[in-house]
């Protein structure tokens, strides 16, 4: 205990049954998830059910900065890179970000990279099925094309690629010790010489 506070002594023995919590609904809830998630991929079809394609980010800070994450959409210069229109990506699935800004090359391509493994496995539906336009998918692959329920494209975690490597032969001069031997140097000039000169004049004064 700290300070000078009151002992906790609370009487909890007052309708103790109103103050209980319960969890008898947790099979009914269960259900009710698992049928809104069959309604809402009856509703999103033929559409992939994780929804709009995103980008992979890092995290903010130095913190989370070594992890990739998913992100709020693709840049403008990203979808230029991949060759996809500003207004058509929404319409085939991939999400836009106006605002977000590639700050490295290496996020860019690999971005642009995720967008054109994502446009070669895209199955486009003919909004009229007799007039098909440039880029619909033909009858056969629209026949034989299914829902995907789980991710669009898994962000996987860069691996690391750094190894160990000689460094060389071992210095013979240490930098560290030389500063410190340079320092201490200054710091005693005065000292040792006011010591060389009283031991000369001992010296002389013994002569």
């Amino acid at each position: 205990m700290k300070h000078n506070n009151v002992l906790p002594n609370q009487h909890f023995r007052k309708d103790w049954q109103l103050h209980v919590k319960t969890w008898f609904d947790q099979p009914g809830k269960k259900k009710s998830r698992r049928v809104a998630r069959i309604q809402k991929a009856a509703q999103l079809a033929p559409r992939p059910v994780d929804g709009l394609l995103r980008p992979a980010v890092r995290g903010q800070t130095v913190k989370y900065n070594m992890k990739l994450r998913a992100g709020r959409g693709f840049t403008l210069e990203e979808l230029k890179a991949a060759g996809i229109r500003r207004k058509e990506a929404r319409s085939i699935g991939v999400s836009v970000d106006h605002r977000r800004k590639n700050r490295s090359v290496e996020g860019l391509e690999s971005n642009v990279q995720r967008l054109k493994e994502y446009g070669a496995r895209l199955i486009v539906f003919p909004k009229k099925a007799n007039k098909p336009k440039k880029g619909d998918a033909n009858a056969e692959t629209v026949a034989s094309a299914t829902q995907l329920r789980g991710l669009i494209a898994p962000i996987v975690q860069s691996v690391d690629q750094d190894t160990e490597r000689p460094i060389g032969d071992k210095p013979t001069v240490h930098a560290y010790a030389m500063l410190r031997k340079a320092r201490s140097d200054k710091k005693l000039k005065g000292i040792r010489e006011a010591r060389a000169k009283a031991a000369a004049e001992e010296e002389k004064a013994k002569k």
